[in-house]
């Protein structure tokens, strides 16, 4: 991994802040999360994604991802 890459993610992923996007979560063993969420934030290490369920008894989540999960594929996102 080249700091360009990461450098790259990073304003990727700062350019898109406040946009609607589907994340697909490899959670190891074949288990593959698919949500939906709106990017809220981009920090220099980490971004973080406010997720809504599609039941309506839970709250929304925020969770935070680091560059780095996008550059190894653990993450990947897809504009809405």
């Amino acid at each position: 991994m080249e700091q360009a890459d990461f450098n790259k993610v990073r304003e990727s992923v700062k350019q898109q802040c406040g946009n609607k996007v589907v994340i697909r979560l490899d959670r190891g063993r074949n288990k593959v999360d698919i949500q939906h969420g709106v990017i809220k934030a981009a920090y220099p290490s980490v971004f973080t994604i406010l997720v809504n369920d599609e039941d309506s008894s839970k709250p929304a989540q925020l969770l935070s991802f680091s560059y780095t999960d996008i550059i190894t594929k653990e993450i990947r996102m897809k504009l809405c």
